[in-house]
């Protein structure tokens, strides 16, 4: 029974992943068609995924799930239908939807053993109650999964009443049926015993002369409307006796071709389905008109084949598609057509998804992390049997060479399955902007570009709160009101953008606007009323923008429920901080600011140089490094020391000096190794030069959080600790015109 228990709660998260995944692309497909990207495959996108939530969470019994997704069903089949339109109260009320039914997962996620009827069943009510004021008087609402189903002829009426829908039947009987002992009427009278015949037109046109009338023969077809709860199936038996020599064509009301196509969508994937059988299975075409139709079409064919070798190439007769051929023999309406070729189209887009996600699985992310963990034991472990190796026989290094190759071939590979899209942290954001803009009442559009760029999903998770603080001041504070932009020459809509991507080992993520830019004076003014500069003071700009990432700094007149009270700016940059990244502002007045974000891409396993300075070890990220060059010194210039590097001057820090190193003795040779992070370039002098490391980076202790220009450590196959080196601090030290890189890192 256990096992049963486990099965179910794994089908069950299974589900509340999917139904995640879907409310994604829901909002998604809603937030497009606000933006005016509304088309018809876009609700049916909409409304597929409704669907399949509302059907997959009747197979748990969750009724209340079941219950609210089929009110959002109706609404959104009353906007295909053209009965509503999709505008923006209605965009609205379905993300409002959106995020109940994302509620209502995470409730479940929360105590799977909940009762199903009782899941946000509070907070449905007025929901419910707004999506059923949209929908026509006669439309059903869902009472439980315990409710009866319709009857196949209810309907909507086009003007919303409840009605019957009439079948079609257009009989034309073959001119022997009288010979052959049949009597046409004996057929329509028992058509009376299955059903009530509401109308019949008896038509003449085939009746000829009074002279040339032979009276065994039959001239008379007729065209029923009749009523009835049989199936087509069951109504095209009635005229089993006569069909082989008379035309019978039955064809669905009109009423109920909007039911046909929901069934044809409804109907399940398989590998063989072709058109005629989705209209088989979903009742608007039986399996004697199916035969007969593909035998028309088998004789096109051949039709086509024989003209094809007596004409010449490329004007041969084609044979017609099949939909054609059932729509010319009236065997079924052409609507049905196209919603039975577009489900066709459905199944082999989603046939060929399945194929893709038959070579995919899902992996929890805790397994993942210790995965990558222990591969970085085994990184540390390979790198000290080679170490040891090379003491011992040439064999034997050979072979921990060829170790330490396949460890850094799956330590690769297993980063790489950390990797994912930022492009999903951006899609969250186009949510948040819909909600900020129409809380302070302001018009602007958020652009995104980069959403491929890959980065390790730890740092994914821990980047998106600072991004969002980012976004909401990029609104609040940066994006004028329209009267204001339409008054300063700029468009009323104002534009918010971020974009993604990869940078000198790094990803660099951009938050700007088009907004007023930041203000300098008020800036100043501010920071001199709390004492963080002197009055008299003439910093430059990145040390002004600089100031707005101090606890509790704020320009803003007045509070809003997004910002305003000073907190969360030095809240991004710790936190960025935290990640090894930085963050700086560049700002023009009445144009925008763009803020940017460099970040690490992974934070586990690095590519390393070591580097020894006196007797302590150090990691340079590799990345970072352009090239190592013999250090020659040169003249020093003002307060810091540059190089000249084939004609360039580099500037440069000693890391003996920086560290506080004092040897026995000094050093017969240095060395230089130039980095660059973002635009700037440098020189790090160090004693010797060790070569490459696979670096496993450990964090640092709460001992050593501020501490200056070092980001991390290691430990080196020799059981050795080696500090891995902040690159950016020492840039910020090295170069005075990188002052700006020091916004955003740790250091005291």
């Amino acid at each position: 029974m256990s096992d049963i228990r486990k099965e179910l709660q794994a089908a069950l998260t299974a589900f509340i992943a999917e139904s995640r995944e879907l409310l994604e692309a829901m909002e998604a497909a809603l937030l497009d068609v606000e933006h005016g990207q509304e088309n018809a495959e876009t609700v049916n996108a909409i409304f597929r995924a409704a669907h399949t939530i509302k059907g997959s969470a009747g197979l748990f019994g969750l009724d209340a799930i079941v219950a609210f997704t089929h009110a959002c069903e109706n609404v959104l089949d009353a906007v295909r239908a053209g009965e509503l339109r999709l505008d923006d109260s209605l965009i609205v009320l379905l993300l409002s939807c959106c995020d109940h039914l994302g509620a209502c997962m995470d409730e479940l996620e929360r105590h799977p053993d909940a009762e199903p009827s009782a899941l946000g069943a509070a907070d449905a009510k007025p929901l419910l109650a707004q999506l059923h004021r949209l929908l026509p008087s006669g439309a059903t609402e869902w009472s439980g999964a315990l409710a009866a189903p319709q009857s196949p002829l209810e309907r909507v009426g086009d003007r919303g009443e409840l009605g019957q829908a009439l079948w079609h039947l257009s009989l034309r009987f073959g001119p022997h049926v009288l010979r052959d002992g049949m009597d046409p009427m004996a057929f329509i009278h028992y058509l009376g015993d299955i059903g009530r015949i509401v109308h019949i037109q008896t038509l003449t046109d085939a009746l000829p002369d009074a002279t040339a009338m032979d009276p065994e023969l039959c001239y008379l077809g007729f065209e029923i409307a009749f009523e009835c709860s049989e199936s087509k199936a069951a109504i095209e038996a009635v005229f089993d006796f006569v069909r082989e020599d008379s035309q019978i064509r039955i064809l669905p009301p009109h009423s109920r071709i909007s039911e046909f196509v929901d069934l044809i969508h409804s109907q399940p994937a398989s590998d063989a389905q072709r058109l005629g059988e989705i209209l088989v299975a979903c009742g608007s075409v039986t399996e004697r008109e199916l035969a007969e139709a593909l035998a028309a079409q088998a004789a096109q064919a051949a039709q086509a084949a024989q003209a094809g070798q007596a004409a010449q190439a490329g004007q041969a007769k084609r044979a017609q598609p099949l939909g054609e051929v059932l729509v010319e023999n009236e065997m079924v309406q052409p609507a049905l057509v196209e919603a039975a070729l577009a489900r066709q189209r459905q199944l082999g887009e989603k046939q060929r998804e399945a194929r893709h996600e038959a070579r995919t699985i899902r992996v929890d992310a805790d397994r993942l992390d210790q995965l990558v963990d222990l591969i970085g034991e085994l990184t540390i472990a390979a790198a000290g049997a080679q170490l040891l190796a090379r003491a011992s026989s040439d064999a034997l290094s050979e072979s921990a060479t060829l170790v330490a190759s396949l460890v850094q071939q799956v330590r690769d590979n297993a980063l790489q399955l950390r990797m994912v899209r930022i492009g999903t942290t951006f899609a969250r954001f186009q949510r948040a902007v819909h909600d900020m803009t129409r809380e302070l009442g302001k018009d602007i559009v958020l652009e995104t570009s980069g959403e491929d760029t890959e980065l390790d999903k730890t740092v994914v998770e821990k980047i998106a709160d600072p991004l969002l603080h980012l976004l909401r001041n990029a609104i609040d504070h940066g994006i004028e009101p329209a009267s204001v932009r339409l008054a300063a020459g700029k468009p009323a809509r104002g534009s918010v953008r971020m974009d993604a991507r990869h940078d000198a080992g790094a990803i660099l993520i951009r938050v700007s606007d088009d907004g007023v830019g930041l203000n300098r004076e008020r800036i100043l003014a501010k920071a001199v009323d709390r004492g963080l500069i002197a009055p008299d003071a003439t910093p430059g700009d990145a040390e002004v923008h600089e100031l707005i990432f101090e606890p509790g700094f704020s320009t803003a007149e007045q509070v809003t429920n997004l910002s305003g009270r000073g907190v969360g700016m030095d809240v991004v940059k710790r936190n960025i901080a935290a990640l090894r990244g930085t963050v700086s502002i560049d700002s023009l007045p009445g144009t925008g600011t763009t803020v940017s974000v460099r970040l690490p891409l992974t934070l586990s396993i690095i590519d390393g140089f070591l580097v020894k300075v006196g007797d302590g070890v150090f990691v340079v990220p590799l990345d970072m490094i352009e090239e190592c060059v013999d250090f020659q010194a040169r003249a020093d210039l003002g307060d810091h020391d540059y190089l000249d590097l084939r004609g360039e001057v580099l500037p440069y820090l000693r890391l003996r000096e920086a560290f506080g190193v004092r040897p026995s003795e000094a050093p017969g040779r240095e060395s230089v190794v130039v980095v660059r992070y973002g635009a700037h370039r440098a020189g790090l002098v160090v004693d010797s030069l060790i070569g490459e490391f696979q670096t496993v980076v450990k964090p640092l202790g709460p001992v050593f959080a501020n501490l200056r220009a070092i980001s991390g450590s290691t430990l080196l196959g020799s059981g050795e600790v080696a500090l891995i080196l902040d690159v950016p601090a020492l840039l910020a030290r090295a170069v005075p015109q990188a002052d700006h890189l020091r916004v955003g890192l740790a250091h005291s």
